[in-house]
């Protein structure tokens, strides 16, 4: 038979082509002439398909032929013939074999169904099929065979979810529900199509699960950005004692690097080593991922180079990426020329985060030589890579024609460059060219997506507030107000922008809340001052389960350092080194500045020693400016001496304009008149001079350190000058007594500058009134507040109005005038206690008892009250009262303020109280205190005995020496200390309390007799004696 066999084939020349083609052992065992044509003809479609390239009209004649010989029942025949059909998607002729098939294999059900009714999206007959399946074959493995590989294929062919609910529908009905082979690629299928909820309840509903329905319920939860869910189940896989695969490892480790869970990936990269898999690829290459995007870049090197078995394209993509998301840019580069010696070829997510790294360290000639690798590469074109190119060209170039000229080379279709040059635009504040490429991107129908808006909404800076809202309303009109990202957008820019109640508006109206929006609005109440609506949003946010990170906890400590809420601050300090945050800079500056703020002078050195080496520019001037605004001037200049040195050392931290600004602000506060003019002296040699902001501080300084003359020239030199300029001048002025120089300055400032003034500017206008005695001038310019300039009085303009009154003896009018305030302003102490301090100069018993109790209603432990009140009573020898006022002192615990006066000798400060005799040269002072007394008289000085009567009692007659006050005794020393040749130096004294008459008047005629002014600051205003006349004209 094999002979009869082998000749029929050797003579028959139809064949002979097909029997070469045979391999040598099919040849033995053909048994019959049917059989033989069998597999001739099947290994013919074989070779036609694969080996010939043939058409489909070659394999339409081999079926007819087929059809001719009788050989349509053979089954491998069919199955050979239906495959070539599907293979080139002819399924109706595919599926008229499939009917007319007398046996239908499992290969054969297998291919129509996922080849053909999948493939073409015919699912409603594909169930039919399925159901008529099962009825016909009788096998149960095969079933779940086919069921598997029709759900493997449902994810490729992109079937709708509603579809497959209906297949699992049908699973369900015919006992498939519990199957592992079924169950697995339900899940898988769920997962990647979004709908984990499905997925979920398929595995919960498996009866018994395996590593790989773990695995893809992990890693559908990772993919699905249920980072904390995907962690939580592989928690439950270990305990379920489930060893995890590489795939189940690097799945978890894929969420903890989404969800920022340094911790656990730590934990999960521990269970790794201890399984053997921590040399795995998959492992090390999300080990490296996660580490590199935490910033631990120093274990991501390690397994880089230690741990990893095979290193391939994704392994170095990882660790680049990592140094470029930190602004490494020189380790990325090292990394890619390591890349490149390993014959590993960069892809487009090497170019990209290469491209970003050259950005970040400012690498233009790296970047370039990038370009051309992409473009000789062939993936110039690619979405990532032309974004990447873009903010290469917008960073390393300084100005935005060479991004706009790539920008014009590219096919405009990816929105991503639009909004990088939307930003490019916006960083460099030219507000009309963004809104020109946004015009432009509406006329090429380019759709924005939730990046465009807010890379908008950033170039609308408070002076282009109407365009943010014009924005808003696109954003409104386009359906992104309920994007979380562009919502925060606009809560920044209302915050930024002074309207707070729109800004929380949005926040209220977002139906998803993330910790960027809750931070925007914590950030935008502390900017503008509402320290305690910061802490109540940062209170909210917590009840919200809200997980607050780091630039959150530094809004929330700033706000608690405006509020001088230490308790708060304390807890917020403890949260963020319970979260990790004690190193982090952002929250070791906020730390400094909160506790600098607040006092607290030894704490916020060792938050200052906390971070060591990384304290940058905003560390020390957190020091700096927050001890000045605690009154820990000299601290605070102290820290200013030691940056200036830091800064002389190779590693220097370099001082900007907050520095100096807050160094002069201490400098003024202390009315430190010689370090102020070192201070001054460094910003001219730096030009820090020129900018206007450091102007405006210079003039504060020289006025508040008593030389109006000086505020005067710097004034002058400015040729730029702002609304606080002429605020600081004109404040100036005023607490110098020189008025009317104030209201003429206040002029020119409307008409010639055509500056509008502020609320800040009245102050100063109404204080120079109250200090020339301008009463009609005073209430006019009040009234213009709101005629004329649309500005709204505050608490300190009425009590401006009221000292106004008082100064001038008018304290019914005062009286009557705060009976009047509408009830929106609330009528606070300052305005009572201005009051009552005209009272004791008027000498009014009964309109200062009246506004004492109400003081005291308000603050019953203020010590100015019962101090001002009891001078009333002594003034008007009312003793018995005055010394019911001292015995409610001493019961309520409250302590008088002691008078006090410093005074700088030969770079020294002395410090003196009433009566002082502690001073080493105190017999000397007094002694020539004698002196003076006497040389004073002579030129017609009088003890004032009035000044005495509060310290001295009933009895007029006491010895007076033992009440001489502070500031005479520091003059007295200014004087002693004079050396020949600084007569024309004058004597500068400091008290913390107002002058009174006496120390007044003596100072007048001592002036004149050691002919040297005497520059005196109390905590009212200045006093410059001169030649027996005091700059405030004896009206203060």
């Amino acid at each position: 038979m094999h002979l009869a066999t082998k000749t029929i084939i050797v003579r028959s020349p139809s064949l002979r082509n097909h029997i070469k083609a045979l391999p040598r052992f099919q040849y033995f065992f053909i048994h019959s002439v049917a059989e033989l044509q069998s597999e001739i003809y099947g290994h013919g479609l074989n070779s036609f398909c694969f080996d010939r390239g043939s058409s489909l009209i070659d394999v339409t004649r081999v079926h007819g032929k087929i059809l001719k010989l009788g050989l349509v029942n053979d089954s491998i025949l069919c199955d050979h013939l239906l495959d070539f059909y599907l293979d080139h998607g002819d399924f109706n002729d595919a599926a008229f074999l499939f009917d007319k098939m007398p046996i239908r294999t499992f290969h054969s059900w297998n291919q129509i169904i996922t080849a053909g009714l999948l493939s073409c999206n015919h699912f409603p007959k594909c169930i039919r099929y399925l159901i008529k399946m099962v009825q016909s074959l009788p096998d149960y493995h095969h079933h779940r065979m086919i069921m598997s590989s029709v759900l493997r294929s449902c994810f490729q062919n992109q079937i709708s979810v509603r579809y497959v609910r209906h297949l699992q529908g049908m699973l369900i009905r015919n006992g498939f529900s519990h199957d592992l082979v079924i169950c697995n690629p339900l899940v898988d299928f769920y997962a990647k199509n979004g709908r984990t909820d499905l997925a979920w309840s398929v595995f919960k509903g498996s009866s018994s699960l395996d590593r790989t329905s773990w695995v893809a319920m992990i890693s559908g939860f990772s993919q699905n950005k249920q980072e904390l869910d995907a962690f939580r189940l592989y928690s439950e896989m270990r305990r379920s004692a489930v060893i995890p695969t590489t795939y189940a490892l690097s799945s978890v480790l894929s969420a903890c690097t989404k969800a920022g869970l340094l911790r656990e990936a730590t934990q999960v990269h521990g269970q790794a080593v201890r399984l053997g898999l921590s040399s795995e690829t998959y492992v090390c290459n999300a080990l490296v991922s996660v580490y590199s995007r935490s910033g631990d870049m120093k274990s991501a090197e390690q397994i880089f180079q230690n741990k990893i078995s095979k290193v391939d394209r994704i392994t170095y993509n990882s660790l680049i990426s990592g140094y470029a998301q930190i602004g490494a840019g020189e380790p990325a580069l090292q990394v890619y020329k390591a890349m490149e010696r390993s014959g590993i070829r960069p892809d487009c997510v090497t170019t990209a985060s290469l491209l970003s790294s050259c950005a970040s360290i400012v690498a233009p000639i790296q970047g370039l030589q990038l370009h051309g690798y992409t473009i000789k590469a062939g993936f110039s074109e690619d979405v990532i890579t032309e974004g990447s190119l873009l903010d290469f060209y917008v960073n390393c170039f300084d100005k935005t024609e060479n991004a706009r000229r790539y920008f014009e080379s590219t096919k405009k279709e990816n929105v991503v460059l639009w909004n990088v040059m939307l930003m490019a635009y916006g960083r460099s504040g030219d507000i009309h060219e963004a809104c020109r490429i946004f015009t432009d991107m509406q006329v090429l129908s380019v759709r924005p997506n939730q990046y465009t808006y807010p890379s908008l909404l950033r170039t609308c800076t408070p002076d282009a507030f109407q365009l943010g809202e014009l924005i808003h309303g696109l954003v409104i009109k386009t359906g992104f107000a309920g994007n979380v990202y562009v919502s925060s957008t606009l809560i920044d820019m209302y915050a930024k922008g002074g309207d707070l109640p729109s800004a929380r508006k949005i926040l209220d109206e977002m139906t998803e809340k993330d910790v960027v929006s809750w931070t925007a609005m914590i950030s935008g109440y502390t900017q503008h001052e509402m320290f305690s609506d910061a802490i109540q949003t940062f209170r909210k946010m917590e009840r919200n389960d809200i997980r607050i990170d780091n630039i959150g906890l530094a809004s929330v400590l700033t706000a608690c350092a405006g509020a001088r809420d230490l308790k708060r601050g304390f807890e917020i300090h403890g949260r963020a080194t319970v979260a990790g945050y004690s190193h982090d800079l952002s929250i070791g500056n906020a730390l400094i500045s909160f506790y600098a703020r607040c006092g607290r002078v030894s704490d916020a050195q060792f938050s200052f020693r906390l971070i060591g080496r990384i304290a940058n520019q905003v560390s020390w001037n957190g020091l700096i400016s927050g001890f000045a605004q605690s009154g820990h001037c000299e601290e605070s200049l102290n820290f200013f001496v030691s940056m200036v040195r830091e800064n002389s050392t190779c590693d220097a931290v370099g001082l900007d304009l907050y520095t100096y600004g807050s160094a002069v602000s201490a400098a003024a506060n202390i009315a430190d008149l010689k370090i102020g003019k070192q201070i001054h002296a460094r910003m001219t040699k730096t030009s820090f001079d020129l900018e206007i902001e450091g102007g405006n501080a210079l003039i504060t300084l020289y006025s508040k350190s008593g030389s109006i003359s000086d505020a005067w020239i710097q004034f002058s030199l400015m040729t730029i000058r702002n609304e606080v300029t002429w605020n600081a001048m004109i404040t100036g002025y005023s607490q110098h007594g020189c008025g009317v120089e104030g209201l003429k300055l206040f002029e020119r400032m409307k008409l010639e500058e055509n500056i509008n003034p502020n609320h800040v500017t009245f102050i100063g206008v109404l204080s120079a009134c109250s200090h020339v005695g301008l009463v009609t001038q005073g209430l006019d310019y009040f009234a213009s507040m709101s005629n004329e300039h649309q500005i709204l009085p505050r608490t300190e303009h009425y009590a401006c109005v009221v000292d106004i009154l008082g100064r001038a003896g008018e304290l019914s009018k005062a009286q009557r005038f705060i009976t009047e305030i509408p009830t929106s302003i609330p009528v606070d102490a300052l305005i009572y206690r201005t009051l009552l301090g005209a009272c004791r100069v008027h000498k009014n018993t009964e309109i200062g008892e009246f506004v004492a109790f109400r003081l005291l209603e308000i603050d019953p432990r203020d010590s100015a009250t019962y101090v001002l009140l009891s001078n009333i009573y002594a003034v008007t020898r009312q003793w018995s009262r005055r010394d019911r006022i001292r015995k409610l002192m001493k019961e309520n615990g409250v302590r008088k303020e002691p008078g006090r006066s410093w005074i700088e000798v030969n770079n020294s400060i002395h410090a003196f109280f009433v009566g002082d005799k502690n001073h080493r040269l105190s017999v000397e002072i007094y002694k020539y205190l004698e002196e003076l007394d006497e040389k004073a008289v002579k030129i017609g000085y009088r003890r004032d005995e009035e000044s005495f009567l509060h310290e001295q009692g009933c009895d007029s007659k006491s010895d007076w020496r033992d009440f001489v006050h502070s500031e005479k005794l520091a003059v007295v020393l200014g004087v002693m200390s004079c050396e020949d040749g600084m007569k024309m130096i004058p004597i500068r004294v400091m008290k913390n309390l107002r002058i009174c008459n006496d120390c007044h008047s003596w100072m007048i005629c001592v002036s004149k007799v050691i002919e040297r002014r005497i520059v005196l600051r109390d905590s009212y205003r200045f006093h410059h004696f001169e030649n027996g006349v005091c700059s405030c004209r004896n009206y203060w």
